[in-house]
């Protein structure tokens, strides 16, 4: 009966195929954070490949395109649904304005993304053949379409489905050598390898999936040896505290908050955490989430003063800030959603400026004309914010170079990255409070921590709520405060690793993996594998 079943999928026509791939996406969905369970796509994507099978039947190439986009788009719509529902929990932070907007977030942005999938199965029906090798087609298409997410439109990589393997501890090293775009189409030749089971005899039937096995234990292999070499977590003399202050969005945008706001920061700064404590003196590196204040630094001197009394001369504060800069021609002023550098002064003596903005949260496509419809982003900003003119390191006094990124820059590979210069640690400040206690903040965090293992530096991450950490560059927490706790972590700073191979080449070992599967893949077709 169960070898009935992928002939029964093959064979599927109409609503029957459509709610299929609807139903495989969906179940997709159990290969991100929090369920990790990647071992479910070794069913999902044979499922499918049979599917594409089936749009082949009593039709040419290109009469099988549009089916094809069908079982695509249905198959993303499902995947994207079940992964990012959580997104709409941000529409009812302020519900009497926003919540009537939830459903389109909800329907609309999965139904979008999609779309990349449904061309993904319409690349791959043009390179689809009846033997083994169509699998690495499908890797190659829907790998590809994955890379383009990340990069149309400011991209939104979001889940991209190297993620099954680069989350896990020992799969996930070889994120240093070609970095999660480069695991993606691994990931998807591996688990959709199963599907070729189905024709076939002997050897040749079980040829391809022994392969997807053999590469799955090669990649475990590497991790488990790489993290072996590693030994235990290492660690410098630099100390650094983390504030979670866990502050609820209703009162970030309140300024008649504002002496709660910053007395809550100063407080859990200082607080001793032991009978030896003597507060934020003992830390050299003090780090708070992003947007910590319903105003603006430089418009506060009474903040910078109350935070310079807090800082020891050793201590440097890293902060998310919004700043306000007004042109010197005399034009409507800018914003940013920005990190600040405080020192034991009270001085800002750097400033990095968010470059990837989040669509409908901090600005709007087509800004005026939405805004003269009635239209408001999330943060409910005149104009929205603007973006920063491109990453650059922050050195901090101590002769620290930090990468900053702010909420969701995390998610992209490379972002923080300053041709010619190199980081000794990454710094992640984020608010996740606005999704509240759903997948949404367990994803981000995963997602970052494969950051560190792509370049090989340590993250330290500020969370407003969500998960605030510690990690090594090999991935591994080294402290952490969990979502909804208040409080702070304390640690030490690992040191950064030599250049990891994706550091130092970037989307060229990217593009080595996707040369070699498509030199695979004509090499099949030649020798009818």
């Amino acid at each position: 009966m169960l070898s009935d079943i992928p002939h029964r999928i093959v064979l599927a026509w109409g609503w029957r195929r459509a709610l299929i791939a609807l139903a495989a996406g969906a179940a997709s969905a159990l290969a991100m954070p929090p369920v990790d369970a990647f071992p479910v796509l070794f069913v999902t994507l044979p499922v499918l490949v049979w599917l594409i099978d089936g749009t082949a039947a009593g039709a040419g190439r290109l009469a099988a395109l549009l089916p094809a986009a069908v079982v695509g788009w249905c198959f993303g719509f499902g995947y994207f649904i079940a992964g990012l529902w959580w997104i709409g929990a941000a529409f009812l932070v302020d519900a009497k304005d926003f919540a009537w907007l939830m459903p389109f977030a909800v329907i609309a942005l999965p139904a979008g993304l999609a779309l990349f999938h449904a061309l993904a199965l319409v690349v791959a029906r043009l390179l689809w053949t009846w033997s083994a090798v169509r699998v690495l087609a499908l890797a190659l298409s829907l790998g590809g379409a994955e890379w383009l997410r990340g990069h149309v439109l400011t991209g939104f990589p979001w889940n991209s489905l190297g993620y099954a393997l680069a989350d896990n501890p020992w799969l996930g090293q070889a994120a240093s050598l070609v970095g999660m775009e480069g695991l993606t189409p691994i990931a998807i030749a591996i688990f959709a390898a199963p599907a070729t089971l189905i024709a076939g005899a002997g050897w040749r039937r079980w040829q391809p999936t022994a392969f997807a096995i053999a590469a799955l234990l090669a990649l475990a292999i590497f991790g488990a040896v790489r993290l072996q070499s590693a030994g235990p977590v290492a660690a410098t003399a630099i100390k650094v505290r983390i504030v979670q202050p866990v502050i609820p969005e209703d009162d970030k945008f309140r300024p008649d908050r504002k002496a709660d706001i910053v007395q809550r920061f100063l407080a859990l700064s200082d607080e001793a955490t032991g009978p030896a404590s003597s507060g934020v003196g003992d830390f050299s590196l003090l780090v708070w989430p992003e947007s910590a204040f319903p105003f603006f630094l430089e418009r506060n001197p009474d903040v910078l003063a109350a935070i310079g009394r807090l800082l020891p001369a050793t201590t440097t504060l890293i902060t998310g800030a919004a700043r306000a800069e007004v042109p010197d021609d005399g034009s409507a002023p800018r914003f940013y959603n920005s990190i600040r550098v405080i020192t034991g002064d009270g001085q800002i003596v750097g400033t990095y400026d968010k470059v990837h903005l989040v669509p409908f949260g901090e600005f709007l496509p087509w800004q005026a004309l939405l805004e003269r419809l009635g239209f408001r982003q999330l943060t409910r900003l005149i104009g929205g914010f603007t973006a920063g003119s491109g990453p650059r390191l922050l050195l901090l006094p101590d002769g620290l170079k930090v990468a900053p990124m702010i909420c969701y820059e995390a998610i992209f590979p490379g972002a923080a990255e300053v041709p010619g210069q190199r980081a000794d640690a990454l710094v992640n400040v984020t608010n996740d409070a606005w999704f509240g206690d759903t997948p949404g903040p367990r994803q981000h965090f995963a997602q970052a921590r494969v950051r560190a293992v792509e370049e090989g530096l340590p993250l330290v991450r500020a969370a407003n709520n969500g998960i605030s950490a510690i990690v090594d560059p090999y991935g591994r927490i080294t402290a952490d405060l969990r979502l909804d706790d208040t409080g702070v972590v304390d640690g030490l700073l690992p040191p950064p690793l030599p250049q990891t191979l994706f550091a130092t080449a970037g989307e060229l070992a990217v593009a080595g993996v996707y040369g070699a599967l498509a030199l695979t893949l004509f090499a099949g077709f030649r020798h009818r594998i």
